[in-house]
C-alpha cells in the first residue's frame, strides 16, 4: 500500500461534509435555544441561518484545510491541533455572527450570545474531530476508493 505524505483533495471534501454534519446540528440547537429564550423562537429563521452557515463554511472549510495541508508535518502534535481549531473558530465564528445578524435583522443581543456560544461548543467539536480524522492515515480512502477500480 502506498504511503502518502499529503492529503488528498477527497479526503479534504469528506472532512469538511462530516464536520459541517457535525456542526450544523450544534448550531441549530444553539439558534432555537437563543431565539427563544429572547422570545423570538423561529424555526424558519433557524433554516435559514443553518442554510446560509453550512454553505458559506463549507467554502470556507476547504480553504482552510488546503491551507493547513501545506504546512502539514509528517506528524501533527496536538499544538498543532490546537492552533488550527483556533483559527479555524474565528474564522468561523465571525461568519456565524455575520450570518445570525443578517437573518435575524441586529447585530446585538441574540446573534452575539449565538456566535459565544458557539465560539466555546464548536471549539471543543472541532478539536476532536480532528484527532479523530488523524487516527485515519493518509492514503486510506483512496486506497480504499481507488482501489476497485
Amino acid at each position: 500500500m502506498k504511503q502518502y505524505k499529503e492529503e488528498s483533495h477527497l479526503r479534504s471534501i469528506l472532512k469538511g461534509i462530516t464536520w459541517r454534519i457535525i456542526a450544523t446540528i450544534d448550531t441549530i440547537l444553539l439558534v432555537l435555544l437563543f431565539t427563544c429564550l429572547y422570545g423570538n423562537c423561529s424555526a424558519e429563521n433557524a433554516f435559514k441561518i443553518i442554510t446560509i452557515d453550512f454553505i458559506i463554511k463549507l467554502a470556507f472549510y476547504y480553504i482552510h484545510e488546503r491551507l493547513w495541508q501545506k504546512r502539514r508535518k509528517e506528524k501533527v502534535s496536538k499544538k498543532e491541533t490546537l492552533y488550527k481549531s483556533i483559527s479555524w473558530r474565528i474564522i468561523a465564528t465571525g461568519l456565524l455572527f455575520v450570518i445570525s445578524g443578517f437573518v435575524l435583522g441586529t447585530y446585538s443581543g441574540v446573534a452575539l450570545f449565538i456566535a459565544l456560544a458557539e465560539l466555546i461548543t464548536k471549539f471543543v467539536l472541532y478539536y476532536f474531530h480532528e484527532r479523530l480524522w488523524l487516527r485515519l492515515p493518509l492514503g486510506y480512502i483512496r486506497n480504499r476508493i481507488f482501489k476497485r477500480f
